[in-house]
């Protein structure tokens, strides 16, 4: 078998249609009469909607961050008590300073809410905002929520 031999299989490849030589793909070529599309050229957008507001425009943008999310933290009640189960001291005010310097909380934290996740084991005097379930928890164990 030589490569000058080698043909394609027998209907395996149609002849492109020669539009514009007369019959019935004469004159408008299909295109129909006028129009945007009926031009040389010109090609309508995947995305185009036919004037609609795009869908690519209706949609919020990806990579969207809300800037207060970056600065506001939730802190489990469990993540507080195992901060506190290892400090010696007898009472405890728990605060945005001291969870910076147990590394709860990022520095960059500047509102922080705590909410009701696991058990306090110590009594502890929380400063900070908290939910009505962690108020209760503290409450039964002996401590209380400034």
């Amino acid at each position: 078998m030589e490569l000058n031999v080698l043909k394609p299989h027998k209907n395996s490849k149609k002849t492109a249609r020669r539009v514009g030589r007369g019959f019935t793909r004469g004159k408008t070529c299909g295109r129909g009469h006028k129009g945007y599309k009926s031009r040389s050229g010109s090609s309508v957008p995947a995305t185009f909607e036919g004037g609609q507001m795009p869908i690519q425009r209706r949609l919020p943008k990806v990579g969207f961050v809300c800037p207060r999310s970056q600065s506001h933290a939730e802190v489990r009640l469990s993540e507080v008590d195992a901060v506190v189960k290892k400090d010696a001291q007898k009472t405890i005010t728990v605060d945005m300073t001291y969870l910076r310097e147990h590394n709860v909380i990022g520095a960059h934290i500047n509102t922080v809410k705590v909410f009701l996740s696991g058990d306090i084991s110590k009594a502890i005097t929380l400063a900070l905002p908290a939910t009505a379930g962690v108020q209760k928890a503290i409450a039964a164990a002996g401590g209380k929520v400034a």
